[in-house]
């Protein structure tokens, strides 16, 4: 299995696993917004002790996560670089012609670094424990007013569900065609970066081949199956909101008023 989580879906048991979809999306994107307001160390401290708690409840191994980082790690260290040489702001602590370190671009490039983390690990956590059905619903659930000026809810909702389950497929596929190439004698870690991207090109037609004939069997899958879009549509599974999705709530909300106690000025 390759490094990349997001879309993957693990089936489980745990409390985390059990709780409506509606809830976890909720809250995940509510968790997104609110990790923007932390500002110190307090604030990032809180909202990793909130991931981690939630990390531990539904069972999936830590060690899935931290692989799962690997992706976006040249992302993360370049923004990182970014923050630590370009930010003039606050006390210069060294500097050769225009980069410079300063206190102040230390701490923004630290608390960006765990930014980036909180939010990988809150996104994959919502994947991982949230199956395609249940995420298909509950996007068409939260986007259900949206129909009143003929939008497409079940279609779009539809369509981001199966691109984001196609996420982890094209990059198992991309591994393969990749597995396949080093042993007829093509390198990718080595050479110059114009060499690594010339040898990135012929993975690219392979790939875009097996992506349009995955699509096309799925769309012929759809069609055998009667599907005609979401009119008229009956749902084998009902969502129901019990008492712990509002427990999942009630916990967001909690952080929300400890992560403002705890903000500075």
């Amino acid at each position: 299995m390759n490094n990349m989580i997001l879309g993957r879906f693990i089936p489980g048991n745990s409390w985390l696993h059990r709780i409506d979809a509606r809830a976890k999306l909720m809250a995940v994107m509510y968790f997104i917004i609110m990790v923007f307001f932390a500002n110190n160390i307090w604030t990032y401290a809180l909202s990793f002790v909130l991931v981690l708690a939630l990390l531990y409840i539904s069972k999936v191994p830590f060690l899935f996560f931290i692989k799962g980082l690997r992706p976006i790690l040249f992302l993360i260290l370049l923004t990182v670089i970014l923050q630590l040489f370009f930010t003039k702001d606050g006390n210069v602590l060294w500097h050769i012609g225009p980069l410079y370190i300063t206190n102040f671009g230390i701490r923004n490039a630290i608390f960006i670094a765990l930014r980036f983390v909180l939010i990988i690990f809150m996104t994959t956590l919502l994947s991982l424990t949230t199956s395609p059905i249940e995420l298909t619903d509950a996007i068409e659930a939260l986007l259900n007013p949206l129909r009143k000026i003929k939008f497409p809810v079940h279609e779009m909702a539809l369509m981001l569900s199966i691109a984001l389950r196609f996420i982890p497929t094209l990059m198992d596929e991309a591994e393969k065609i990749m597995m396949a190439q080093k042993s007829r004698g093509v390198e990718f870690n080595s050479g110059s970066l114009l060499a690594r991207v010339k040898a990135i090109i012929p993975l690219l037609i392979p790939l875009f081949i097996s992506a349009f004939k995955r699509a096309e069997d799925l769309a012929i899958a759809m069609e055998a199956r009667g599907y005609h879009g979401g009119e008229g549509r009956t749902k084998y599974r009902i969502l129901k909101w019990e008492a712990r999705d509002t427990l999942l709530i009630l916990i967001m909300v909690c952080y929300t008023i400890a992560l403002f106690m705890l903000r500075g000025g």
